[in-house]
């Protein structure tokens, strides 16, 4: 499991001689009088094209230039958490092998009274510090990988579909202290960018000055590559099936709420299977009993004449083998059923997830189970749509409208824009 679902465990960090430590680093950031006023004129996007993909690789990338001048930083793309945070010399603590050197940052600490800053904690968890301080930060993913470090403010440079380039100043946060456990494979990005909806969210707050709708989306191609866009100017007018985000008082993920599980268009007894859609991680997840339900139905329709295990492989946990290798996932698909979602609180609203949404293809030329077992990986109950079952879709995150579409696309070309 990549892991870049976002435990809710953000906290401020009270450390006397690391605030000392880098009191001599961090400053009070005067941010100038921006060129602009808050704009009201919505309707233009961002998009970036994407690097990666599910297998081997096992995540997506974007590129992003923060700073100036503007430098380039390779981000893996989150929608399971909100804070983005790039690799930070404030100096290093610990840092984890990166394509580029670390973010430098130059008297541009954000203070606890920035509203972005109230917004990762609750005023209970900072008695000791005053408005003036720098905010620190400590965010903790599923898989245990953490990042530390203090909020920073500089500038983000981007060009809209409209053809207008702006480098807002935008607030993010530097990471001094990355820790990975040792069972986990890191991405080799520079960060995460968070895609959440909270206040620290880049979309969230490129919204709140104005300039985008709070729309994410995504395009992952399961040819590797896509793209990712900020905004709405690029959604499609129609063709998308859109279903309601469901929130529980303390849910900020992109949920859809409780699904009935089918395959092969049979129900599977699984009922009201709380669904996340997370692009933070790399493979599908279910809950125990739905994993060996699950797992317990595909090897029930499976034809041992056609396939047996693949006990050698340990690409993932459960893996087949035909008479020979395969040369494409979609030769062996064919043994395979598709799986349904369907949503008990929408009406007539179902995820397809077809053989490719739920298989990769080895190295080995064997074929593996994409979907994983939550409570194995340490996740709980927690059900998660990965990179997986979303490839080959356009996949929209609407926090406007708090809704969550998605439909069959060609991920491999960029949106045509006028």
């Amino acid at each position: 499991m990549r892991g870049k679902w976002e435990v809710v465990r953000l906290w401020v960090l009270y450390c006397l001689l690391l605030s000392g430590f880098f009191q001599g680093v961090f400053s009070a950031f005067n941010l100038p009088r921006p060129p602009w006023k808050k704009q009201s004129n919505f309707g233009s996007s961002v998009v970036f094209p994407l690097v990666g993909n599910v297998y081997p690789k096992g995540y997506y990338q974007v590129t992003l230039n923060v700073g100036q001048p503007p430098k380039p930083y390779f981000l893996d793309i989150d929608t399971g958490s909100d804070l983005t945070w790039l690799q930070c010399d404030a100096p290093c603590v610990k840092c984890i092998p990166a394509p580029h050197s670390p973010y430098k940052p130059n008297k541009n600490v954000v203070k606890h009274k920035d509203p972005i800053c109230a917004s990762l904690h609750s005023p209970a968890n900072h008695p000791r510090h005053t408005p003036d301080d720098q905010c620190d930060y400590e965010v903790e993913y599923a898989d245990h990988c953490s990042s530390l470090g203090v909020l920073v403010r500089d500038a983000f440079p981007v060009k809209f579909t409209n053809g207008s380039s702006i480098a807002p100043p935008l607030v993010f946060g530097c990471g001094y202290d990355q820790e990975v456990p040792a069972s986990e494979h890191a991405p080799y990005t520079d960060g995460i960018l968070g895609l959440g909806n909270g206040k620290s969210s880049i979309v969230s707050q490129l919204s709140s000055l104005g300039f985008i709708r709070n729309v994410v989306g995504h395009c992952l191609s399961g040819q590797g590559g896509g793209f990712l866009f900020l905004g709405d100017d690029v959604v499609p007018s129609s063709g998308i099936v859109w279903s309601p985000i469901v929130r529980g008082s303390s849910e900020k993920h992109y949920s859809l709420g409780p699904a009935d599980l089918l395959f092969g268009g049979q129900a599977t007894g699984i009922k009201g299977l709380p669904i996340i859609l997370d692009s933070g991680s790399t493979f599908t997840y279910f809950n125990s009993k739905a994993y060996k339900t699950l797992l317990s139905s595909i090897k029930k329709n499976i034809d041992t004449k056609q396939l047996t295990d693949a006990v050698d492989d340990k690409s993932l946990p459960v893996c087949w083998k035909g008479s020979k290798p395969f040369k494409s996932l979609k030769d062996a698909t064919m043994y395979f059923k598709p799986l349904t979602l369907s949503f008990t609180k929408a009406k007539n609203i179902q995820l397809q997830l077809l053989p490719e949404a739920y298989l990769i293809l080895t190295d080995k030329g064997h074929v593996c189970l994409g979907i994983l077992n939550g409570s194995e990986a340490g996740i709980g109950d927690v059900n998660l749509i990965g990179d997986i079952s979303m490839l080959d879709k356009l996949v929209i995150y609407d926090n406007e409208k708090q809704q969550i579409g998605w439909a069959p696309a060609n991920c491999n070309k960029l949106p045509s824009l006028s």
